[in-house]
């Protein structure tokens, strides 16, 4: 997601879940083609298996992309033709790349005989008034002649004219069934559901269906929903990690950074949804919202929001039950 998935939170992320799939922020082929890449490419060795997000809408310069990236060791390269944002319509490509379905499956066939890696599609299932079963179906018959198999569908429609990027993220409705159509009439090819996914039980509903899912947001904004995933799907014995030890895991992380001249606030706030639901939840958001970003922040501002969770969390513990 778009300024939201970076190294750090990907490290967090990290944290929580370590067989899960996770992605980069969207990166545009000029960036990466002019701009500085180690910045942009540079993640820790734990965050695999790990992919790169690509946008744009020029064969060639996303096969040299998706080199770059492969070099740079990534798991997979994802071409996103599903994001509505007015920046990335002005540049040609996301979710208005849904109507050019030549001019995409022409992107990942190029893409793919660059690299040795797999190279898959992020798409919505419509756009505008291009919304019909048949132009979706269309789209995905072609880009899969290249021999890409694996589509992730936020099973949504863009109106790139008339709505803004958030409202596209909630008023077009859900259409699970779209997606699950093109389960039905494409076999051979995997479908990752992706869009409005938010507890446990859904995912294994989803799982039932289609042969991953996505999660968005609600992983960023509720995090702690990922560590459940490597017990649940992974069939990995290890023990869920409290949301405490977690933090203090970070904690060296952190340290690092900061003696490198990163901001605290930039890692802090991938962390204020950690404690979401729980006792103390308001003063952990708090604490680093109001002290992160403050100039000589140091980890101990996240040493403090953690004791006064401890705090909440014990008066909580000690209150009468009636």
């Amino acid at each position: 997601m778009l300024d939201w998935t970076d190294r750090h939170c990907r490290y967090f992320h990290r944290l929580l879940t370590k067989h899960s799939l996770v992605y980069t922020e969207m990166i545009t082929t000029g960036a990466l083609l002019y701009g500085d890449r180690d910045r942009l490419l540079t993640y820790s060795a734990m965050e695999h298996p790990i992919a790169i997000q690509l946008g744009g809408s020029e064969p060639k310069a996303l096969a040299a992309c998706a080199k770059i990236a492969e070099d740079y060791g990534y798991d997979e390269v994802n071409l996103n033709v599903g994001c509505p944002s007015d920046r990335v319509q002005s540049g040609r490509f996301g979710a208005c790349l849904m109507a050019e379905p030549d001019l995409v499956a022409e992107c990942i066939a190029l893409m793919q005989a660059e690299v040795k890696i797999p190279v898959t599609v992020k798409t919505r299932i419509g756009i505008d008034q291009q919304d019909s079963y048949e132009a979706l179906a269309n789209f995905i018959y072609k880009v899969a002649l290249t021999g890409c198999n694996k589509f992730i569908v936020h099973a949504r429609k863009a109106w790139l004219k008339g709505l803004s990027p958030k409202e596209n993220r909630e008023i077009p409705p859900l259409r699970y069934d779209i997606v699950a159509q093109l389960k039905n009439d494409f076999p051979h090819l995997s479908f990752i559901l992706n869009g409005g996914i938010k507890t446990l039980a859904e995912i294994d509903a989803h799982l039932g269906q289609f042969d991953g899912v996505m999660l968005g947001r609600e992983a960023y904004h509720n995090p702690y929903i990922l560590a459940f995933v490597d017990q649940n799907y992974y069939d990995n014995a290890s023990l869920i990690k409290s949301r405490e030890q977690i933090v203090e895991l970070l904690l060296p992380y952190i340290e690092d950074e900061l003696s490198q001249g990163q901001s605290l606030t930039h890692i802090s706030r991938h962390i204020l949804g950690l404690f979401q639901g729980q006792p103390g939840a308001r003063h952990w958001r708090r604490h680093l919202s109001e002290n992160a970003h403050k100039s000589n922040a140091g980890v101990g501002v996240i040493k403090n929001a953690l004791e006064q969770i401890g705090l909440v969390q014990s008066e909580f513990r000690e209150q009468p039950r009636y």
